[in-house]
């Protein structure tokens, strides 16, 4: 990255990283939990998984796991990588308990979770457990109102979180969800080509600006699908992005393009 890039966009000081979202759907427990020590193994910097009730492919009613107490299992199970949810649906857990959660998986984890939080999208989860579904709109703005209720909750609790636990807010809404980014979040993370992206980071620097917060303080983070770095990885760096994650689903989990982007951070950040 020349000079110029790098004022325009300070938060390519960050190192590149590669995430991993290990799809907990069409899996037995054991191996899902395989999979996640031979990221590790190959050197992965984030493992995720996702807060759903159902698979969200293949089989509609296929084997699936929940979210926060397989967190608590990783967090028993790894020594190096952090862990989270990309991205924990804010409607399922009242905040002050997620934050206790959130604070519990911090100290098992001796400091390497990632608090993910979204909204919530997917319709069947909410019918299938009594949740009311409400409205986009109406979903975004208790996403607001419940993270100060939960970095509150953080400053409460005996003992603290080990650290300022990274607050990772997932979505695109350039109105409420990237203003409530640069309110409260340290990560961003989103999806799209690298035009689309570069447009939601200057949307997101703006809001920045407006509250008087350093744009560089967030880290920009991207989901890459089933594409390859040398199909996107240059792009997307090119215009700030620096945690890129792949994702595997059951049975298989299938890490070969996981090994390719590991390769590519390493040449990358050797640069």
């Amino acid at each position: 990255m020349t000079a110029s890039e790098s004022t325009d966009r300070p938060y390519g000081a960050f190192p590149a990283r590669i995430g991993l979202q290990v799809q907990p759907q069409h899996a037995q427990y054991a191996d899902i939990r395989r999979t996640v020590a031979a990221a590790e193994e190959i050197g992965v910097d984030v493992v995720f998984n996702w807060d759903h009730f159902y698979p969200l492919s293949g089989e509609p009613d296929g084997l699936h796991f929940e979210c926060w107490t397989m967190l608590a299992a990783w967090a028993e199970a790894t020594e190096r990588v952090e862990i989270g949810a990309l991205v924990t649906c804010n409607s399922y857990r009242n905040p002050d308990l997620l934050a206790d959660m959130a604070r519990t998986v911090d100290h098992i984890s001796d400091g390497r979770l990632i608090f993910g939080i979204g909204s919530g999208w997917f319709e069947k989860d909410y019918d299938e457990y009594g949740y009311d579904f409400g409205t986009a709109g109406g979903r975004l703005d208790a996403l607001g109102e419940a993270l100060p209720r939960i970095e509150q909750r953080w400053d409460k609790l005996n003992p603290k979180p080990t650290r300022d636990i990274p607050v990772l807010i997932g979505g695109g809404g350039e109105k409420k969800t990237l203003k409530l980014v640069a309110q409260h979040a340290n990560i961003w993370h989103g999806f799209g080509d690298a035009e689309t992206i570069a447009h939601k980071h200057a949307v997101l620097d703006e809001h920045c600006r407006t509250i008087g917060r350093d744009p560089g303080e967030i880290e920009r983070s991207v989901g890459v699908g089933d594409k390859k770095p040398e199909e996107v990885g240059k792009q997307l760096l090119d215009v700030g992005t620096r945690l890129f994650t792949v994702h595997s689903s059951g049975p298989d989990y299938d890490l070969g393009l996981l090994r390719a982007w590991v390769a590519w951070r390493d040449e990358v950040n050797a640069k």
